[in-house]
């Protein structure tokens, strides 16, 4: 059995107005530079974090959004966006910036990390989990 646990940061708040999807951003960073198993999942609101074209000018707060593709370096390559949210905010898949990972299991070949799930797959990814933590 294997030590390292499976860790689960689902996101569900817009990326400004609150500090939970900065803080989130902050703490998966952290886990996976202890080598944990980090996934991320963005429901409700949350899919906003992801969208393409954020412009943060107008409200004084930096724009955190690409940080997001450089979450591969980390090993940060499991980002399930749920279906559901999306098209109940009005959005698609094309919306949601592209987000690529280096597989060096598959000779480097770049990957898509955002993973598409309807509500009962991402309930099954979270039932999967060590531990689940709430942003």
């Amino acid at each position: 059995m294997s030590d390292v646990k499976k860790f689960l940061y689902v996101n569900r708040k817009a990326p400004y107005g609150t500090i939970y999807a900065l803080e989130s951003l902050e703490v998966v960073l952290i886990g996976a530079a202890f080598e944990q198993d980090v996934s991320l999942a963005f429901l409700d609101d949350g899919v906003f974090q992801l969208t393409k074209g954020q412009n943060t000018d107008g409200i004084g707060i930096k724009n955190f959004s690409p940080t997001f593709r450089a979450l591969g370096d980390f090993e940060v390559t499991k980002l399930y966006v749920e279906k559901d949210s999306l098209e109940e905010r009005g959005l698609s898949p094309d919306d949601l910036q592209e987000i690529m990972y280096e597989d060096e299991d598959d000779d480097w070949e770049e990957k898509p990390s955002i993973r598409l799930v309807s509500r009962a797959e991402m309930a099954d990814v979270m039932a999967d989990q060590d531990v689940v933590l709430s942003f």
